[in-house]
C-alpha cells in the first residue's frame, strides 16, 4: 500500500482547482491532468484524514467502466501519458495509478443522478412526501426496495463546501436546453442499465449512481469526471441485500453511517476519523474493485 496522498503540489504544472477529491492541473489549451487524491468527502465536507490507496482504487474502477461503456458515449480521455509531462521522478511515482490526462470540456452545470433502488435521501424524501425529487411513486415501497422503474433525478453541482440541490427535469431543460437534457437522460439510463447488469453478475447491486457530462470542442456530448466508483455510487453486496433495511455498503456510506453517530452539524471542519474506521473503509474500497475487476 502506497503512502496516502491528501494533497498534491506539482512543480511544473499550474493548479486549476482543488476539488473535494481531485486536484486538477493545466497542461495546455486542450488538456488537463486529473489527480485522484486519497481525500474523502462526506455530506459535501472534506474530512481531515485520507483513506490509504483510495485514489488509486477509484481511478482503477472508474477507468474500467469508462472502457467497458465506451460504446455508449464518448469519454474525456486524451492520448497523452505521464511520460509526456514535465514531472519530477517523485511526482511521477506519486501520480502513477491515480491520475489521468483528459481533454478539456465545457462542463454541463448538472449532475445526472440515476436511482434503481429507494435509499438515502430518496428514501427520506419518499417518507415525507410520497415522492423522490418531485416524482410521484406508489405508496407502499419499503426502504432499499428496487424501484418499479429506474429514476433519473438531476441535481445542480455545488462548489467545494456547498451542497448539491435536486432539480426537476423541467428545470434541467431550462439550464442546458431540451435536446441536451433528453440526451443526458437517455445515455445515463443506458449506462446504469448495462453497468448494473454486469455488477449484479459479480455479486454487486448498484443502488444509485451519478454521471457528469461535458461538450467537446465540436459540441459533442462527452462523459467526464469519474463514473461508477465507490465515491459516485452506492454499492451493495447482493448476498446480503434485504428489503426493509439499509443494506451493508461497499462505498462511503459506511463512513456516512459512522458520522451520523457523532455530534457534528455536517459543516466544515469535518471530524477526525479513528484509525479502525479508516482501515475498514480502505478495505471496502479494495473489495469492490476486486469483485468488479478481479
Amino acid at each position: 500500500m502506497s503512502d496516502p496522498v491528501f494533497e498534491t503540489n506539482l512543480k511544473h504544472l499550474s493548479l486549476i482547482t482543488r476539488g473535494k477529491v481531485r486536484d486538477i492541473y493545466d497542461i495546455d489549451d486542450k488538456h488537463m491532468l486529473l489527480v485522484t487524491t486519497d481525500r474523502l468527502s462526506a455530506f459535501d465536507v472534506v474530512l481531515p484524514e485520507p483513506i490509504p490507496n483510495k485514489g488509486i482504487v477509484l481511478t482503477k474502477v472508474s477507468n474500467f467502466w469508462f472502457d467497458k461503456l465506451s460504446h455508449i458515449v464518448p469519454n474525456h480521455f486524451a492520448d497523452l501519458t505521464l511520460n509526456d509531462l514535465k514531472l519530477t521522478k517523485a511526482e511521477r511515482t506519486m501520480l502513477e495509478g491515480r491520475s489521468v490526462i483528459v481533454k478539456k470540456m465545457k462542463t454541463l452545470p448538472v449532475e445526472a443522478i440515476v436511482r434503481g433502488y429507494i435509499i438515502g435521501s430518496g428514501w427520506k424524501d419518499y417518507q415525507a412526501t410520497g415522492q423522490v425529487c418531485g416524482i410521484e411513486l406508489a405508496g407502499d415501497l419499503q426502504q432499499a426496495e428496487k424501484l418499479p422503474e429506474v429514476l433519473f433525478t438531476p441535481s445542480t453541482k455545488a462548489e467545494v463546501g456547498g451542497h448539491d440541490e435536486n432539480i426537476s427535469f423541467k428545470r434541467m431543460h431550462a439550464l442546458v436546453g431540451g435536446f441536451l437534457a433528453d440526451e443526458v437522460k437517455r445515455i445515463s439510463l443506458q449506462l446504469y442499465q448495462e453497468a448494473s447488469e454486469y455488477a449484479l453478475s459479480k455479486g454487486i447491486i448498484i443502488a444509485d449512481t451519478k454521471f457528469e457530462f461535458g461538450l467537446d470542442e465540436n459540441g459533442r456530448l462527452t462523459l467526464i469526471d469519474e463514473i461508477l466508483s465507490p465515491d459516485s455510487s452506492r454499492f451493495w453486496p447482493a448476498s446480503e441485500y434485504q428489503v426493509g433495511t439499509s443494506p451493508p455498503s461497499f462505498d462511503k456510506q459506511f463512513i456516512r453511517d459512522y458520522l451520523e453517530t457523532l455530534d457534528w452539524d455536517k459543516t466544515p471542519p469535518g471530524p477526525h476519523l479513528p484509525r479502525e474506521i479508516l482501515e475498514k473503509s480502505a478495505e471496502k474500497y479494495q473489495e469492490v474493485a476486486s469483485l468488479l475487476i478481479g
